[in-house]
């Protein structure tokens, strides 16, 4: 029925299928992660301005050079 050449295009087929949908996955994964330490971080600060406190997120100042 089937000739070597069509099951091999059908093997390749799902390869690319399947590497697809992990890279889907993985893309994924990586996004929830970074969206669940950003809420995290907002989280912090926000419980910390609850609290009272004024210094919940410090400014970074450059630092000065001597003429």
């Amino acid at each position: 029925m089937w000739g070597p050449g069509e099951e091999k295009r059908e093997g390749e087929a799902r390869r690319t299928a399947a590497l697809m949908g992990f890279a889907i996955i993985l893309a994924l994964a990586i996004a929830g992660i970074l969206l669940v330490r950003a809420l995290d971080k907002k989280g912090r600060v926000e419980d910390c301005l609850m609290a009272g406190r004024k210094n919940c997120a410090p400014i970074e100042a450059p630092l000065r050079t001597p003429l």
